[in-house]
């Protein structure tokens, strides 16, 4: 039978935090077990309007609570203990700055006379996280005197995590309690209006000032993940008679003509790569992950190619220095600026639409698909019917249902979606940790986004991310989420990504393996099993649908473990499918 808890102004203090978040429009809270937390946690937990969510580890907590971030919009708070358990938070908290994902990380802390003098898991909060967070905050130990202070730093939080002046992002508040840490909410301060900032997209729309000099000109779409709506994206290819070159990110590789889905393949020849030199370029949204898309497009800028990015947050997400001009706008805003520019007065496309520019491109893009599927077919052949990387990637999302969304991990299954993934009338929504661009934490962060409850989530990843974040898999008994996250595990034995890499060449097999390679001793289905989570082994496209359509939407959690090629017979896979798809499409465009 629970004690009844006496009256504290520290109560107090986190309920009404956590009362001005719900009513700005937090919905979910990630918790790990930890004393000095306690005050926040009882305040989450008396909470009707929000979905707790109580996660072992620190860091897969942060990681859970960016996916309840990418898949809401909203930021998440994720709430620690003190010491290093504050710290395990730092690689999420990167990957949200980074990838501009909302996220409250709220770290307990040790009460002044407690700093210094050795006290247990006592380490200094303070900035903890450095420059990757959009707002930091250390109101101290909460007394009643600064009661009026409590809203409005609680809205503030909210406001800077999801639309303050750098774009969405981390916000780290360290909260000192002083024992008892046990106690009950008096009265709390009267709300006022709920929080918010100037929202950007209200700021005027800049134009290129020789925009309509487009028209007529060969010029291309970047588009990757957070290039805006689909509708204005190909409304101006479509205008301009530009192709799109659509990152399965986008939302816009779809089965239209001005889209271009196998642009890393056949941009890889270096013959096609030169005769599609643009001279326009426009990038929207992130990068590509494709190291080949990257190098034409320096190749073009260094020709002279206009280059031009739009983002909400002025972020110069320009790795390669080939951006000449950043205009800082909503990017459907801006689109249909341009758009309304372009055609005042004019009926129909203004540019080369249909001309032989578009024309070109889309030749290119018929042939590299065809010739992947012929590829692929022979790769079904040699193997006896067997998956490969390329062909998992290329098979797995017209086989999920309507709906569904994708985490795939920043290693070959990103890379491997970017080159073979195909144009889909509803494709579905594809995610990854893009921000800092690591594996950490892939497995926490399906799950965050599968916890929105909104879609069944795929996670699409290699054995290896799946070992680094296993904790991820550890649940109370009877925990049943309601939501359904299936996790596809390439399984190569190793870190594949690094055979594509000069080390491989460099070094001898042994040493190879020990500093890159690294394979693992334990085995993928007896780790998930060990877990009590349904398993599938699955050898060939047949086994694999036939787990997803068992798994995809029916269970909470599940593992489907692809047996894949070795990693040095995977590199020679993808030689051999790019040296197709470069024959096929010199061929088609008159370059041979």
């Amino acid at each position: 039978m629970s004690v009844p808890m006496e009256p504290s102004v520290q109560a107090t203090f986190t309920a009404t935090l956590v009362d001005e978040w719900a009513r700005s429009g937090m919905t979910d809270a990630v918790i790990c077990p930890g004393s000095r937390s306690t005050p926040l946690a009882l305040a989450l937990l008396a909470r009707d309007d929000l979905r707790l969510h109580v996660r072992l580890d620190e860091r897969g907590a942060g990681f859970f609570a960016l996916g309840l971030g990418l898949g809401s919009g909203r930021p998440a708070l994720v709430c620690t203990t003190s010491g290093t358990a504050a710290a395990e938070l730092h690689a999420a908290v990167v990957e949200a700055h980074h990838a501009g994902v909302p996220l409250l990380a709220c770290t307990a802390d040790r009460p002044p006379e407690l700093q210094d003098v050795g006290a247990p898991q006592t380490i200094d909060q303070a900035h903890l996280f450095g420059r990757a967070v959009r707002w930091f905050a250390d109101p101290g130990v909460p007394d009643d005197a600064g009661r009026t202070g409590w809203r409005p730093l609680a809205a503030r939080a909210y406001a800077e995590a999801l639309e303050g002046p750098g774009g969405p992002g981390p916000v780290h508040l360290n909260l000192a309690f002083r024992d008892p840490l046990v106690g009950s909410a008096g009265p709390l301060p009267a709300r006022g209006a709920v929080g918010s900032v100037h929202p950007l997209r209200a700021l005027p729309v800049e134009l290129p000032p020789d925009i309509r000099h487009w028209a007529g000109r060969r010029g291309v779409v970047v588009a990757g993940d957070g290039c805006g709506p689909r509708s204005p994206v190909l409304g101006l290819a479509e205008r301009l008679g530009w192709p799109v070159l659509a990152d399965p990110r986008s939302g816009c590789r779809v089965p239209r003509p001005v889209v271009v889905g196998a642009a890393d393949a056949f941009l890889r020849d270096p013959v096609v790569a030169e005769a599609l030199l643009p001279e326009v370029v426009v990038v929207l949204g992130a990068p590509w992950a494709s190291k080949s898309i990257a190098g034409w497009l320096r190749t073009a800028a260094a020709a002279g190619a206009e280059v031009v990015a739009v983002d909400p947050w002025w972020r110069w997400r320009d790795p390669d220095h080939v951006v000449g001009a950043l205009y800082r706008a909503d990017p459907a805003q801006w689109l249909g600026s341009v758009i309304a520019d372009l055609t005042s007065g004019a009926e129909g496309p203004v540019g080369s639409a249909g001309g032989p520019w578009l024309g070109h491109w889309a030749e290119a893009e018929q042939a590299a698909q065809r010739a992947i599927d012929d590829a692929l077919r022979d790769e079904r052949g040699r193997s006896g019917g067997g998956l490969c990387e390329p062909g998992l990637a290329r098979s797995l999302l017209p086989m999920l249902p309507d709906g569904a969304r994708v985490l795939v991990s920043s290693s070959m299954p990103v890379r491997d979606l970017e080159s073979f993934a195909p144009a889909l009338e509803r494709p579905p929504g594809v995610f990854a940790n893009r921000g800092a661009n690591g594996i950490d934490g892939v497995c926490s962060t399906a799950l965050g986004l599968a916890a929105t409850g909104t879609a069944p989530v795929v996670g699409l990843v290699g054995d290896l991310a799946f070992l680094h974040d296993v904790s991820a898999l550890a649940r109370a008994p009877g925990t049943r989420s309601g939501s359904s996250c299936t996790l596809v595990v390439v399984d190569n034995g190793g870190g594949g990504i690094f055979s594509f890499l000069p080390q491989a060449a460099a070094l001898d097999e042994q040493d190879f393996d020990l500093l890159f390679g690294t394979p693992q001793l334990p085995r993928v289905v007896d780790v998930a099993g060990g877990f009590g989570i349904d398993v599938a082994d699955v050898h060939g496209e047949t086994g694999l649908a036939a787990a997803l359509e068992r798994f995809v939407g029916r269970s909470d959690l599940a593992v489907v473990r692809a047996s894949v090629p070795s990693r040095s017979e995977n590199v020679a896979v993808h030689g051999r499918i790019f040296d197709a798809v470069g024959h096929a499409v010199r061929a088609v465009v008159g370059l041979r």
